[in-house]
């Protein structure tokens, strides 16, 4: 008898615990119109320009795969909207240095 329950009862319990992992169908992460530094002319060419272009990629993808919540992501963008006014200005210095401490703030490797 015992023989029966003790796989039954396994069997029970990794069925209750496969319903957790269930989903409910919905949508997934909402994507938000992007803000940040689509505004700015960066220069082509400049080493802040292909940084910012880089960090939003990665911050694109960690905000549609569920990575980074929206709200981290807006922080985010508000520093790097800082970092393109710099860049534009020509004052690359100054970007890199707000990309670099934006990235160690929130765990992204600079």
């Amino acid at each position: 008898m015992t023989r029966i329950l003790l796989p039954l009862a396994v069997l029970s319990l990794a069925a209750m615990l496969g319903g957790c992992n269930e989903t409910n169908g919905g949508a997934g992460p909402v994507v938000s119109a992007p803000i940040g530094p689509t505004a700015y002319k960066l220069p082509p060419g400049a080493g802040c320009t292909g940084e910012i272009n880089k960090y939003q990629d990665v911050l694109r993808a960690d905000l549609a795969s569920g990575n980074v919540a929206q709200s981290v992501y807006d922080a985010i963008q508000r520093d790097l909207t800082r970092a393109a006014s710099a860049c534009e200005a020509g004052r690359e210095g100054e970007a890199r240095s707000i990309i670099a401490a934006t990235k160690a703030k929130h765990g992204y490797k600079a």
